[in-house]
């Protein structure tokens, strides 16, 4: 009898399957959905505010009170989400945006650290890597900080700063995968330490190391062996890199000398 029941399961599982499938596009769907919606509203809110100030009534009546203002009253309507900051960041929005074409992974938080850019080049870049490298809000937030668009840049004309702009952070040779620059904050090291402990807060911290190495990364061993001419190594960390098709070996380390 218990197998009987077994073999009615297992004469399910496809449907099974087909059902979880189903169930987890239509989640997907529907964040997405509510993705895109908020975007578009706050838009249009941004817009009418924007709208108004052009009339000339902020200026008249309302002057630089509007928002603190609007708030106020959307907020007796509404409720909370609708504070001044949020306000000046939907009108912002609409200015940056002017037609409210953004990628569907981008979310209002997103959309948020990407309006506090005001050079649209380095916006533009952000938002190109940050939908390719599939980045959430946290991620874009430390690569703005760490100056990524700037790092990239120094080394480029105008007419390489306009395509790292329009395409983001692209891999042609193996000169575009090293930068000459690396932010290490998120290690949270003192200025003395040593070659292991660096080592280790590399590895401890992984994910985040590989966003800052850029596109193309992957581990693929921690003190590799390695035989060269008969003499034995251990590679401190060995990469593989997926655009290029090879293997990159980071050894030694580098780290302070202690006085």
């Amino acid at each position: 009898m218990i197998y009987a029941v077994e073999d009615r399961k297992v004469e399910l599982l496809p449907l099974v399957d087909k059902i979880v499938n189903e169930i987890e596009h239509g989640r997907t769907q529907l964040a997405v959905n509510i993705n895109t919606t908020v975007k578009n509203t706050y838009w249009n809110v941004g817009k009418y505010i924007v709208e108004f100030e052009q009339a000339g009534n902020a200026r008249a009546e309302y002057g630089k009170s509007l928002l603190t203002n609007l708030s106020q009253m959307l907020r007796v309507r509404l409720g909370r989400g609708y504070s001044r900051p949020n306000l000046n960041n939907m009108r912002k929005f609409y200015l940056m945006y002017p037609i409210c074409q953004t990628s569907d992974k981008l979310t209002w938080s997103h959309i948020c650290e990407l309006i506090t850019i005001d050079n649209p080049l380095e916006r533009e870049f952000y938002e190109k890597e940050c939908v390719s490298g599939n980045w959430d809000v946290r991620s874009l937030h430390r690569q703005m900080e760490s100056g990524l668009f700037l790092r990239l840049a120094v080394s480029k004309d105008k007419q390489g700063i306009l395509q790292l702009a329009r395409d983001g952070q692209t891999v042609q040779k193996p000169q575009d995968v090293v930068k000459s620059t690396y932010t290490l904050e998120f290690l949270g090291m003192k200025d003395i330490y040593s070659e292991s402990e660096l080592e280790q807060r590399l590895i401890d911290n992984m994910q985040t190391f590989l966003l800052e190495l850029g596109k193309g990364f992957s581990l693929y061993g921690r003190q590799y062996p390695l035989t060269i001419n008969n003499h034995h190594y251990h590679v401190d960390l060995v990469f593989y890199h997926r655009i290029l098709r090879c293997f990159i070996l980071i050894d030694p380390l580098v780290f302070p000398k202690k006085n």
